[in-house]
């Protein structure tokens, strides 16, 4: 007897049950509930990403999205308070840039039996917000960042093959970051800054015993980290960057609910922990004409840090999901080309590795290897810059076996997700 028939023998045996009495009905749900729990929890332990490589989102600014992200050695605006810090160095007087970035989804999922579902694709805006201070005659730049490095959501709505998996899920994850930049030489700068990080999620699936059924979780906390970033360019053809963020970990506290209640339990406090991994970004930029500026980074992330998540205080006690990440690259590529009177342009591409193994994937993040193809236009003047970059991201298809915390889960996963980024720049 496969894994499938025993849960749907065990549905109907607790239902039959719950016709009978609501107290052995009562015990019936907590002994399924029990033995599939593990599928409950998964909403609240990913974030909801559109990108590959667990649950970051790494695109943070057009000029660097149209570059294929491939930035930490060039670092020459205001969001290199995310790329690279130590990048602030090179800019004058006072600079304030704000951009968001729009990206749809573009799911969609095959069942082994022919069975099919559709993420909706709504187009989901996140923010961008920089300030640089570089005071003149003096070593030091300052700049606080606020954006959204992790985040986003994913609906694949009720009564689809995978409701029992994942309906909904939702992550709000804001990050504020003030750094100090130091110009140590002409050549060589290096910065640090704090993270300051606040999230909220809210999640949600069918049970999967009676019509409309579901189970449900929300919570929000604050977790706390640093960025650092070195920037050396000894000539002035080649640069070199390094960006590191340090891991950070989120204490999430909230309530977890099933619904109808009765017969479900009722609302429970609960809580949960999240680890966003350590990551480090290395890059060359080599600018063989002051026209031309051509990029290479490898971004790693220690996602095997991630092996397992506590969710306590649920209607069916303290739960323990096993994640077992897999720690990936991103390789970046992108390159630059002035056109003349302050305009450029940027065509870019990098491949991002997937995360997550078979044995513990869910659909509630679809992560795969993904292959990401960019363009961007831009203007510098004296006063105001704007970008504006649009992005893809593609793979046909990635194929789950054997998924062993959510055997359902198991068919082939299609993505093809857009996103549209723009900024401006305010120089004084």
């Amino acid at each position: 007897m496969n894994m499938e028939t025993k849960q749907i023998t065990t549905m109907n045996r607790v239902v039959k049950t719950l016709d009978h009495t609501a107290g052995r009905a009562a015990l019936k749900f907590r002994i399924f509930g029990r033995r599939t729990a593990v599928l409950f929890c998964v909403m609240v332990l990913h974030s909801v990403s559109v990108k590959a490589v667990g649950y970051r989102l790494p695109n943070q600014d057009p000029e660097a999205i149209g570059r294929g992200n491939a930035f930490v050695a060039t670092a020459d605006n205001p969001s290199a308070i995310y790329y690279n810090p130590a990048g602030i160095s090179q800019l004058e007087g006072q600079e304030i840039g704000a951009g968001v970035y729009l990206v749809s989804g573009g799911y969609n999922y095959d069942s082994p039996g022919g069975a099919s579902a559709r993420a909706n694709s709504n187009v989901q805006p996140v923010p961008q917000l920089y300030y640089v201070v570089s005071p003149e005659d003096f070593p030091l730049s300052f700049g606080l960042g606020v954006y959204a490095p992790y985040g986003l959501s994913l609906d694949w709505s009720q009564h689809s093959p995978l409701e029992t998996m994942a309906q909904k899920g939702s992550l709000l994850y804001l990050c504020f970051n003030p750094v100090v930049s130091w110009k140590i030489h002409r050549t060589l700068s290096i910065a640090i800054g704090p993270t300051i990080n606040y999230s909220s999620a809210e999640f949600e699936r069918a049970i999967g015993l009676f019509p409309n059924d579901q189970f449900r979780v929300d919570g929000d906390g604050m977790g706390y980290g640093f960025n650092a970033g070195i920037l050396w360019q000894p000539l002035d053809q080649w640069s070199f960057g390094v960006n590191y963020r340090y891991t950070t970990t989120v204490d999430y506290r909230g309530s977890s609910a099933t619904l109808p209640s009765p017969p479900y339990p009722a609302s429970t406090s609960s809580s949960a922990s999240i680890l966003f991994p350590q990551y480090v970004v290395a890059g060359v930029s080599f600018r063989p004409t002051e026209n031309w500026n051509l990029e290479f980074d490898l971004d790693w992330t220690d996602w095997n840090a991630v092996k397992q998540i506590v969710f306590k205080g649920t209607a069916f006690g303290n739960l323990v999901l096993p994640l077992n990440y897999q720690s990936s690259f991103m390789y970046e590529f992108g390159a630059t080309r002035q056109l003349g009177r302050g305009y450029y342009g940027s065509l870019g591409f990098f491949y991002s590795q997937n995360s997550s193994p078979d044995k513990n994937f869910t659909p509630t993040i679809p992560d795969s290897d993904l292959y990401l193809g960019s363009v961007g236009l831009g203007h510098k003047g004296k006063h105001w810059d704007w970008a504006a970059a649009y992005q893809f991201g593609y793979n046909p298809a990635r194929n789950v076996q054997n998924d062993q915390s959510a055997p359902l889960a198991d068919g082939t996963y299609h993505i093809f997700n857009e996103a549209l980024n723009v900024s401006v720049t305010l120089k004084f």
